[in-house]
């Protein structure tokens, strides 16, 4: 049961739940422009590098196996200000890193952390919009979601690039920024009604299928998820090591500027397209992350900063009506008893395009080399988005 919210306070409490999740996103990213330090200082390999990005995603995991329905039971402020205690923790992690085990846990911390925030967030935003309809609040979760993500990389290597203490002042900035957002959530109305006291009462079993009368109509946004956060993911672990190796770029403010680039353009697309459906976002998503991996790659073989920026345009785009339109197609397939344990299987195919083809590229670039590696990725990408188009055709809801 969920408490009403008269409409001025909503707007408010909107604005603070919509800041909280975009600066616990800020964390997730931050570290982007300061792995080529992190690898100078520690003198670790490509692939434990991929290897500390995809660890992020075993703590994203975790809070999604073990404590995706907790707001619903003890309250959504009582799980957002643990979340951004884990957010501090993996700030104070990251500050004091003196080795590669500290970043490993800084990560697996963040991980956990925006796994908890976020299906807490994105629940109260909806219930604090409510009357704008369930497509709208979703709009805006998954904005505020790629705005934390944008705005992490360009901060990070700004203050990487012109202040001083890169590998701590811009944890220290965050964990201020997180302190904020704490305080102004103590003051937003709680959503849930008679929420749990006891420990007694409280249930963490994880709620997972998928229906097998729409097993087909799933694969499309499944698999669609997947390709687009592997190409998110290929931009937030490794193009600061792909400027400074293939294209001379070794400065923190260009690789965050690059990776800003694609989550800023990603968000904008998410608040821009509501006007199409979900089935055509997904499908257009589609069409777009072949060009958009490919353009990567020449940009790569021909050495061209011109050409990044514009795969990175183009990787936004596909990479914003991809998830704003397979989530959407997601919440219209799912029937609406067996709907949380749907969309929790769609965020796991999320997730693990977020981590297994970095770790993959990491792995196929230390045997063979770099540009192999991301022609391959390029080709696995167009192979997928290509079956996740032809399944979508015929399977997907129209909308």
């Amino acid at each position: 049961m969920r408490n009403p919210v008269t409409m001025p306070r909503s707007h408010l409490a909107l604005a603070v739940v919509g800041v909280e999740l975009a600066v616990v996103f800020v964390g997730a990213i931050l570290p982007t422009p300061l792995y080529p330090l992190y690898r100078a200082a520690f003198g670790f390999s490509g692939v434990t590098l991929t290897l500390i990005y995809a660890v992020y995603v075993l703590g994203n995991v975790a809070a999604l196996l073990l404590f995706g329905r907790l707001s619903d039971q003890i309250g959504r402020r009582n799980v957002s200000l643990p979340a951004i205690g884990c957010g501090v923790a993996s700030a104070l992690a990251f500050a004091a890193a003196s080795g590669t085990a500290w970043l490993f846990a800084a990560r697996a911390l963040s991980g956990f952390a925006t796994g908890l925030a976020s299906g807490t967030t994105t629940a109260w935003i909806a219930e604090l919009y409510a009357d704008a309809g369930c497509g709208t609040a979703a709009r805006i979760a998954a904005a505020a979601n790629f705005f934390g993500c944008a705005a992490g990389p360009l901060m990070g290597g700004l203050l990487a690039q012109f202040a001083f203490a890169p590998l701590q002042l811009p944890f220290f900035v965050y964990i201020a920024m997180l302190c904020g957002v704490a305080v102004a959530i103590v003051f937003a109305p709680e959503t849930v009604t008679n929420p749990k006291r006891r420990l007694a009462e409280v249930s963490l079993k994880p709620r997972f299928g998928v229906p097998q009368r729409i097993w087909l109509a799933f694969v499309a946004p499944a698999t669609a998820a997947f390709a687009a956060f592997a190409l998110i993911a290929f931009y937030a672990a490794l193009i600061p090591s792909l400027l400074a190796e293939r294209l001379h770029q070794a400065a923190p403010l260009v690789a965050g500027a690059v990776v800003c680039e694609l989550f800023g353009i990603a968000a904008i697309t998410i608040l821009s397209t509501g006007r199409f459906g979900s089935r055509a976002a997904m499908l257009g998503a589609l069409a777009l992350l072949p060009p958009s991996v490919w353009l990567l790659v020449g940009a790569e073989v021909a050495q061209s900063l011109p050409l990044l920026v514009a795969a990175a345009a183009l990787g936004g785009i596909a990479g914003g009506l991809g998830y704003r339109g397979s989530l959407e197609v997601i919440n219209r397939i799912a029937p609406p008893d067996r709907r949380a344990e749907v969309v929790s299987s769609y965020l796991v195919a999320c997730f693990a395009g977020n981590s297994l083809p970095v770790i993959g590229i990491g792995f196929l670039s230390s045997v063979t080399s770099a540009p192999f590696a991301h022609v391959t990725f390029a080709a696995v990408v167009t192979v997928l988005a290509g079956l996740a188009a032809l399944t979508g055709v015929r399977y997907a809801p129209g909308t």
